[in-house]
């Protein structure tokens, strides 16, 4: 009996129908994701991710390989690495991904899928 479930995208929230009993036909398998990108994948909190994010995932990831890491602050460039909210420095999903890990912070654009836990207070 082929397993079908209907899941919501943990990235953008997009219901699609996940087919891990069928894998061959699930919609997951139409994306030709790098090997950069599957290693990426392999170190995220992410559960099974809609066509669409997996498509943005594997451009990003390839998008990313013309940039370097801002090492030293004076590199940063706002606008690609981050945006000014306020007196607050955002920092872009380029910036997480050319960081190469993630920090558990709960980020806004957090490409891991780490969501930090809301307290009940």
């Amino acid at each position: 009996m082929e397993k079908h479930e209907e899941k919501y995208c943990p990235k953008c929230n997009s219901r699609f129908t996940c087919k891990a009993g069928d894998i061959a036909n699930c919609q997951c398998n139409t994306v030709a994701l790098s090997e950069a990108a599957q290693d990426f994948l392999l170190r995220t909190s992410f559960d099974c991710l809609c066509k669409s994010c997996l498509e943005k995932i594997n451009h990003d990831i390839k998008m990313a390989r013309g940039y370097q890491f801002p090492a030293q602050k004076e590199m940063l460039i706002e606008g690609l690495h981050y945006y000014k909210e306020h007196n607050n420095w955002v920092f872009t999903e380029l910036y997480h991904l050319l960081r190469g890990y993630c920090c558990q912070s709960g980020c806004r654009h957090c490409v891991y899928g780490y969501k930090k836990a809301v307290s009940g207070n």
